[in-house]
Parts: structure tokens; C-alpha cells; sequence
């Protein structure tokens, strides 16, 4: 039966009709990259706009930073009232957002293909001509401040990741909370802000990505409208990071929280990104985190844990390597109720030093090809995902090229590859081991 529904899957996927996206590149004077992602089944276009800035990009002592400017920027311009830019969008029938993580800003419009003129009207006009007032930091850091005690201050295991984080990364700042530490959002004001609008919000530090029911040469019309007159940040930087020292002692932490009702142990390592034109060790464990935790039903550590032994009521892997620099690869088991995290953690890591005797089973890996392959056509009916797609990819180091190849990569790669990148799950001094619960009432064990 296994081998029945991997066939009708592979046949489903490759009954589909080819979508034929052509990607178009160009560059204007003034340093701004554009990429043209053709897709004329609907009369609809996502117009992006990706900032080669993020959290890690911040000087010290002014954390969240690039998160509050995200929000600043849809105040008023030369041109534009607060909020004007939104209103404009939703009035034409349209959706905008923004969003910041450590390698990118990015801020896009979904709207009729007929209205992206006046899409690039709007966000020229705030790349360079922001006007900000004192009220307006003193009312948007009120809103920050209130986001992080919302998505943070009120739960143990958001703090939990924070502290986790800080204690993976030694020296590097993806150790610092995209949305900042609180004491230092606080003291966040004008001159910081504008400080690092006026370094990053350049067209010599950002991509347009504009996909939908475009053509290129009017596109590339367009921008040289509204985006070429614009001056570039001279001398702009490179993108020079500190990086990690040799990691040399292994990390533990226990974080409790009386509003825990299921305790878990995580461990996250540090682990390489993918690198533009060699991104075989990331799609190496890219499966390895399928076939370990991908899916409780099938999954090494669900079918050992969950089902067979009962040891656990969730456990879990997971790799994003979609990263400028050094990402995480993780470990997550859940224990039932009458198993300790002691024996929990001890339970876990015997099951991965099976997993790498055993070797990989060469059925599941055929599985988990053909979801990740499904996966990147379905991904491709949405304008916005595949927008998303590209800008991720070129503001985190990597090229077109390398997000074209990339399936065949994951395609490619070996049972072997993929033993030999489970070998860092071996070394804990490469990482940070988590326990999260409740307080122990008196006379309990943990």
C-alpha cells in the first residue's frame, strides 16, 4: 500500500500542467536589483520590495531597531499621510504587510496587475522620504513594547527560545531577539531610527521582486520611473558579521514556568546555512529532520517514541537553512506524563544513535522526496509564495540559480549524505539543551 500511494502521488505531481514562469533580471543606475517572475494565469501582481537589513544587521545596544522601522515606515512621506500607503492599497481592492527577521526587511502589496504603478509610486517615495516626528517613535515604541509583552513577556516558551538562542550563539548576533530586548526598545529613539534608515533604505541595498501578470520591459519601465531617480547609500558596507568561535563546552538550561502543563526537552545546534553553489550539506539535513521528526506517523523518532514505546507524546526535528550565516538544527520530544525530562532527553538521544546505526530507509526517503517535490510546484500557483521564494533567497546570500537548482538538490541527495550529517547531532558541544516545566512541588522528581 505504501508503495501504491508514492505512486499516485508521483503520478499526480507530474500530471500537472508545466507553470510556465519566466524570471527576468535586471539592474538599475543607481544600484537596485529587480527580478520579473512572469505568471499570467490571473490578472494579480505581488510588488516587494526586500531590504539587505535586518535584526543581525543592528549596531549594539539598539536591538529591534529594524523591527520598529518595519512599523515606522508606514508613516508619513513627502507625499504620502500616516497610514496613507494602507488605506491606498485596501481601497483598490489590494492586501499589504511588512516583515523583519534578522537577514531582510520586506515590505509587498498584492493587488490587481493595473495598479502597480501606483504601487511603486508609494514605496519609492518611502525608501528615501520618510518624515518622522518625535510623537511618532514616543506612539510606535508603546506598540512594539506591547507587541513583546504580548508574543514574549506573557509566554514561557517564547522566553525560553530567547534564552536558548542567546546561549547558541556566542558571538553572533542571531543570538539577539529580532524584536529586541526589551530594556534596550525602551531607550530606542529618532536619531537611531533614522540612523539605520538612512544606511539600508537604499536602492543599492534592495531587491524589487515583482511577480504576477507582468511583462518585464514595462516593469523594468516602471522602476526606472519611480525607483531610478532615488540616490544610493554611498559606500555602503558589506554585510560584515562577526562570526562563532570554536564552541567548546557543551550548554544546558532548565526554564520553569508555573503556566508549563506540558514539559519538553529541545536541543538546538548550531549548523551550516545553504551556501550559494554548494547546498548540498543543508539539503543533507533537510531530510535528516524529515526522516527523524518530519511526521509522528512515519518518522524515526514518532514510530520509536510515540508509538512503540510510548516514551513520548510529540517529539519532533526541524533545520531552516535558509540563512545568511550559521542556522539551527533542533530536537523536540514531549514526554507522557509518567516519563521524566531526565529519561526523556536519555530516551531521545538513544534513539538517534539507532537511527544512525540503522541507516536510512530507503522507502521513507522516496516519501519524503516526492512531498518536497509536490510541495515546491503547489507552492508555485501562489504569486506571493513564489515572490517570497526569490527575496528570501537573495537577501539570506544566495542567487537565482541557487533556488532553481535547489529541488534538484534535495532530489539528489544520498542515504549517505544524509548518516553523515546526523553526525552533528552527536556533538553537544555544538549546542544548547533546554528543559522547560512547571516548578517541582515538594518531594517530586524531575
Amino acid at each position: 500500500m505504501r508503495f501504491f500511494h508514492l505512486a499516485v502521488m508521483a503520478l499526480t505531481v507530474l500530471s500537472r500542467p508545466a507553470l510556465a514562469q519566466e524570471i527576468s533580471t535586471f539592474k538599475l543606475e543607481n544600484g537596485m536589483e529587480i527580478v520579473v517572475i512572469e505568471d499570467h494565469r490571473a490578472p494579480v501582481v505581488v510588488h516587494m520590495v526586500w531590504y539587505r537589513a535586518g535584526a543581525a544587521d543592528e549596531k549594539p545596544g539598539v536591538s529591534g531597531v529594524a523591527h520598529f522601522l518595519e512599523h515606522l515606515l508606514f508613516k508619513a512621506t513627502d507625499t504620502l499621510k500616516s497610514g496613507e500607503l494602507s488605506d491606498t492599497v485596501a481601497a483598490n481592492g489590494g492586501s499589504d504587510n511588512a516583515f523583519t527577521s534578522w537577514d531582510y526587511t520586506a515590505y509587498f502589496q498584492r493587488v490587481a496587475a493595473d495598479r502597480l504603478d501606483l504601487m511603486m509610486t508609494m514605496e519609492s517615495d518611502r525608501m528615501r522620504n520618510l518624515r518622522l516626528t518625535e510623537e511618532d517613535i514616543a506612539t510606535e515604541r508603546d506598540v512594539i513594547i506591547e507587541e513583546r509583552n504580548t508574543r514574549t513577556e506573557n509566554s514561557p516558551d517564547a522566553l525560553f527560545g530567547e534564552q536558548r538562542r542567546a546561549a547558541l550563539y556566542l558571538n553572533h548576533a542571531y543570538g539577539i531577539p529580532v524584536i529586541g530586548w526589551k530594556h534596550e526598545m525602551e531607550k530606542l529613539d529618532l536619531p537611531e531610527v533614522l540612523a539605520f534608515y538612512k544606511q539600508f533604505y537604499a536602492p543599492n541595498n534592495a531587491i524589487l521582486v515583482v511577480a504576477g501578470d507582468v511583462q518585464p520591459d514595462e516593469v523594468l519601465a516602471m522602476a526606472k520611473a519611480h525607483y531610478g531617480p532615488l540616490a544610493p547609500t554611498v559606500d555602503l558596507p558589506k554585510r560584515a558579521r562577526p562570526t562563532e568561535p570554536p564552541q567548546l563546552a557543551e550548554r544546558r538550561m532548565a526554564y520553569e514556568d508555573p503556566r508549563i502543563s506540558d514539559p519538553y526537552v529541545i536541543r538546538t545546534y548550531l549548523a551550516p546555512e545553504r551556501n550559494s553553489g554548494d547546498q548540498k550539506k543543508a539539503a543533507a539535513l533537510v531530510m535528516l529532520a524529515q526522516l527523524l521528526g518530519g511526521d509522528a506517523n512515519t518518522s524515526y523518532l514518532g514510530r520509536k517514541l510515540q508509538f512503540e514505546t510510548q516514551t513520548a507524546v510529540y517529539t519532533s526535528a526541524f533545520y531552516s537553512g535558509k540563512s545568511l550565516d550559521a542556522t539551527t538544527f533542533g530536537l523536540v520530544i514531549v514526554p507522557s506524563h509518567d516519563v521524566s525530562l531526565a529519561d526523556a532527553e536519555k530516551a531521545l538521544d538513544d534513539t538517534v544513535v539507532a537511527f544512525i546505526k540503522d541507516g536510512v530507509d530507503l522507502e521513507q526517503l522516496a516519501r519524503i522526496k516526492m512531498q518536497l517535490r509536490a510541495s515546491t510546484i503547489y507552492e508555485a500557483d501562489d504569486v506571493q509564495s513564489l515572490a517570497r521564494r526569490y527575496g528570501s533567497a537573495l537577501t539570506s546570500g544566495l542567487t537565482i540559480k541557487d533556488v532553481q537548482d535547489w529541488p534538484d538538490v534535495l532530489q539528489a541527495v544520498t542515504p549517505e549524505e544524509i548518516i553523515d550529517a546526523a553526525a552533528l547531532l552527536l556533538d553537544k558541544k555544538r549546542a544548547v539543551t533546554g528543559w522547560l516545566s512547571a516548578p517541582k512541588k515538594e518531594g517530586a522528581s524531575q
